[in-house]
């Protein structure tokens, strides 16, 4: 098969040959048809995490080798079947779950796949979709997109059920009670559509690009705040009437996880998605007097999927802008990315789609 790989890291990805896997077991062999590019790519590209204070932690030291293909939100088409694979048919266009654990944990076995403690991600620990094919360990982990849009169903691999999850740790709360979205990216886009779908109407985007702040606006936030230099936690506080009950921390860099705690009210949560780096000190006597929660959430489940799936079907969940590229310009795309050049999202377009 064809890959377009990371070989080194931080270096312009290559187009290299690698052997077509042969499906095992309950595995299945799949065309890539599409992959969505997505800001965490940039970070296994880079090999590294800012941890803050100087500290970074090196993806080689998680495990994760070179020569890469990554890419984590694919569709593809069933081409090949482990002969204990069951329950899909060679043809059949499916999108691939790609947090894959051991298979084996309480975890893996509750379709908590992101909570395994010995991760497989596909597209990070194993090959992904910036090539030609990709293998997945389940028929399980294979959902179907039904009549949706597959350069769309695939960016719900990964950005979909990112925001999903974290929406979810945020609700229930009242429709007109504010939730503060910080990035208007992708991400970001995508947790207003959520939000609107599960019916909350009362949005706040915080973004540091005006022309992000009026996508979101578009796309259906209440307000838009600017994130950019000082002042940054009053203006959330002012938009919001008030300090916020609940904010989720898309970028989560030390200048916007500083804000966004600041911004909280009593009893408030932070929700931290994004990976953008970095560190926050935090007052402990504070944390306690205002009974203040901070969460991570990493990803999703099957469900989680299977879920956004749903939501689309029904229509109640309006699509992303997304522009569609040739998988031969994956690395265009990478540096699109990291240069700040997209708004929504970009997929990559396989030779089989």
């Amino acid at each position: 098969m064809r890959a377009w790989a990371v070989v080194e890291n931080a270096a312009p990805l290559q187009e290299i040959e690698l052997p077509t896997p042969e499906p095992a077991g309950t595995e299945v062999l799949l065309e890539v048809t599409h992959c969505g590019v997505c800001h965490s790519d940039l970070h296994i590209w880079e090999g590294r995490y800012d941890l803050g204070g100087g500290r970074v932690m090196l993806l080689k030291d998680r495990g994760v080798t070179l020569p890469l293909a990554m890419g984590h939100e694919i569709v593809g088409r069933v081409v090949k079947l482990g002969p204990a694979a069951q329950g899909v048919a060679v043809g059949a266009q499916r999108i691939v779950y790609p947090w894959v654990g051991c298979g084996t944990c309480a975890a893996c076995r509750s379709e908590q796949d992101n909570m395994c403690q010995t991760p497989r991600s596909i597209g990070v620990f194993q090959h992904g979709g910036y090539a030609t094919h990709v293998l997945a360990p389940h028929p399980r982990h294979l959902i179907d997109p039904g009549t949706l849009d597959p350069a769309l169903a695939a960016t719900y691999a990964c950005s979909g059920i990112t925001v999903y999850s974290a929406v979810q740790k945020v609700l229930p709360l009242p429709p007109d009670e504010p939730v503060v979205l910080v990035g208007a990216g992708g991400l970001g886009l995508q947790a207003i559509a959520v939000l609107r779908a599960l019916g909350h109407r009362n949005i706040v985007s915080v973004d540091i690009s005006a022309e992000k702040r009026d996508a979101a606006l578009k796309a259906g936030a209440a307000q838009a705040v600017d994130g950019s230099g000082e002042g940054v936690a009053a203006r959330i506080v002012a938009a919001c009437g008030g300090p916020a009950g609940a904010i989720i921390d898309l970028v989560n860099g030390t200048a916007s996880a500083r804000a966004a705690f600041d911004a909280l009210r009593k009893g408030g949560k932070l929700v931290q998605v994004g990976l953008f780096g970095g560190e926050l000190s935090l007052p402990l006597p504070v944390m306690a007097m205002r009974a203040l929660t901070i969460q991570g959430s990493y990803v999703g489940t099957p469900g989680d999927v299977r879920a956004l799936v749903a939501l689309a079907g029904e229509g109640r969940l309006p699509p992303l802008p997304i522009e569609q590229v040739p998988m031969r310009e994956a690395d265009a795309a990478l540096t699109r990315l990291r240069e700040g050049r997209v708004t929504g999202r970009l997929v990559l377009r396989g030779e089989a789609a």
